[in-house]
């Protein structure tokens, strides 16, 4: 495969000149590594094992949030990252410095260092994935394959972590509803806010408040104002410009002050809102017509202000209603406060009473968005109270991942040199499965996935209608035969380095995103519940089965008795 490097990029002949870019945030260069990384690649380097083939596992031991399921992000990354690895002079000499006694010879052998040795097999970006089974398996000369440890975990446990917790989220939800990503001015800095508006995206959400990764990922924009912006007004005096023309440019108000004060009027005596209230702000009423009038298109405003329904909601209906006589249809309102519940069904009242009394089509089911450090759990509370909710704009909880910090993935070496390597523990969970294996996802006769498979490189795979035996990596007692319907195959091949084979095209994030909503409704419901899920099957084939257990008595020592 011809290749070449320009400006840092991998161009690749065989994929049209197709150009890999960067990753998306800078700093991930060979230097976002832990210092064990390069002080085992130059101790490789020193012993003349720096280019023995290895073959590494990312996988993590225990899915996140008391969940049965995890969301699988993070692998285009990965892969960027991969396609341009390099190590500039400036980064050379610190590393020397940071090493002590170390040769120069070495900094020359870091100096030649790139990835067209590595191959990169991955379950696809999106998928629900489960404990044990590889996320990816890497395969390359063990000093390099050593140096993406640190980068690799990094970008794929806090990825996976906050698509996992929005797909969690628009599971309590419900399909019907709106979710919006509000956490940019939360987030654990920078970083944290453009990931988790991305990953967020990828796992179910439908837009982001965040600006910079709307432009870097094309995901849909929702905003509207701040309590700032309606306290920041004083009164209607202080509206200059009235004007506003019609929607169709046939007509122009002129004065939409007086047709709001008007309309106001005419809800104040409306029949079934009387009693309601009486008198509203005033310089609400001013920050909402100015608002209206720089979004006549778009508008929808943040109601709590002061009081929801004796000023935020009259003083919404009436700049509603002046621009629905002027041919503009308002969006709706946000509740930032207050009990959500009792406040939306209140609202959505108010808005069919307007739409009855004063005979304004579709006033009532205008959008009624929530927010207000919601996560999971107030979401469901609210299904179960009952609520007017279309839309929820969710933030701290849901970026910071608050209810679990990490995932917990871990980069274990399963094979050096064409012989299966074992990690042994006295936690039973962290033993690690050996070699090069394989992965599958059987289905039974509903469509519903049964089990996740791994098998021995080498090994037949399964067969659709043919009846296999699955075990538990570790409990002898835990087996099943399954006849599966359906077998997909999990890992694929995203990066070859030099060889001349094709490999899988990295997705738009839309496909990604598609990707795992698909996959989670094909998920059977008891796995996906949010109290006490049934645990998803992850096994192995007999003959793996047989093969972990040899070698783990094979390297474990004999103890004595004395």
């Amino acid at each position: 495969m011809e290749k070449k490097k320009e400006n840092g990029l991998v161009l690749d002949g065989k994929q049209s000149g197709r150009v890999i870019n960067g990753p998306t945030n800078p700093m991930v260069t060979p230097l976002l590594n832990d210092l064990y990384q390069f002080t085992m690649a130059y101790a490789y380097w020193k012993a003349g094992k720096q280019s023995e083939r290895s073959v590494f596992d990312l996988y993590f031991r225990k899915n996140p949030f008391g969940g049965e399921y995890t969301i699988f992000a993070g692998l285009e990354e990965c892969i960027k990252f991969l396609a341009n690895f390099n190590l500039t002079d400036q980064e050379i000499d610190f590393v020397r410095d940071s090493l002590p006694g170390c040769e120069e010879a070495f900094c020359d052998y870091l100096r030649g260092l790139d990835c067209s040795d590595i191959e990169v097999y991955a379950i696809s970006e999106g998928s629900v994935v489960f404990p044990k089974v590889p996320l990816l398996r890497i395969e390359g000369p063990v000093a390099v394959v050593q140096l993406l440890e640190t980068p690799f975990l990094n970008l794929i446990n806090y990825a996976s972590l906050v698509a996992t917790n929005a797909a969690r989220h628009r599971f309590v939800a419900g399909k019907s509803k709106l979710l919006l990503e509000f956490g940019a001015r939360r987030a654990q800095g920078p970083d944290g806010a453009i990931s988790a508006s991305k990953y967020c995206y990828l796992g179910g959400f439908d837009a982001t408040s965040n600006v910079a990764a709307g432009r870097l990922f094309g995901i849909p924009l929702r905003g509207t104002h701040s309590h700032a912006f309606v306290s920041s007004f004083m009164g209607l005096d202080e509206i200059v410009d009235k004007v506003l023309r019609s929607s169709d440019g046939k007509s122009t108000c002129e004065d939409f002050v007086c047709l709001v004060q008007s309309c106001l009027t005419k809800i104040q005596n409306s029949s079934s809102l009387q009693g309601i209230f009486s008198e509203t702000n005033q310089s609400e009423l001013a920050a909402f017509i100015s608002y209206a009038l720089a979004f006549p298109n778009s508008f929808l405003a943040l109601v709590d202000t002061y009081d929801v329904m004796k000023s935020g909601i009259p003083n919404f209906c009436a700049v509603a209603l002046a621009l629905n006589e002027l041919g503009y249809k308002a969006v709706g309102i946000r509740l930032d406060s207050g009990d959500l519940a009792y406040l939306s069904t209140e609202v959505r009242k108010f808005f069919c009473a307007m739409e009855r009394d004063l005979k304004v089509l579709d006033f009532g089911k205008m959008i009624i968005t929530a927010s207000n450090d919601l996560n999971e759990e107030t979401v469901d509370a609210l299904n179960k109270q009952g609520h007017e909710v279309d839309a929820f704009g969710i933030g701290t909880n849901l970026v910071t991942c608050y209810a679990q910090a990490a995932l917990g993935c871990v980069f274990k070496l399963v094979e050096i040199n064409n012989q299966p390597r074992i990690k042994l523990s006295e936690d039973v969970t962290k033993v690690s499965i050996p070699c090069k294996k394989r992965t599958y996802r059987l289905f039974g006769k509903e469509g519903y996935p049964l089990v996740d498979i791994m098998t021995g490189e080498n090994e037949p795979p399964p067969k659709v209608g043919e009846r296999l035996l699955c075990r538990h990596p570790f409990n002898e007692s835990k087996r099943a035969y399954v006849v599966p319907q359906r077998v997909e195959e999990l890992l694929k091949c995203y990066w070859r380095g030099n060889a001349d084979e094709a490999r899988e095209e990295l997705e738009p994030l839309k496909e990604l995103r598609n990707r795992c909503i698909k996959q989670l409704e094909n998920m059977r419901p008891d796995h996906m519940r949010r109290l006490n899920p049934t645990p998803y099957k992850v096994s192995v084939s007999a003959k793996l089965y047989d093969f972990i257990h040899f070698l783990w008595l094979n390297e474990a020592p004999v103890g004595e008795l004395h």
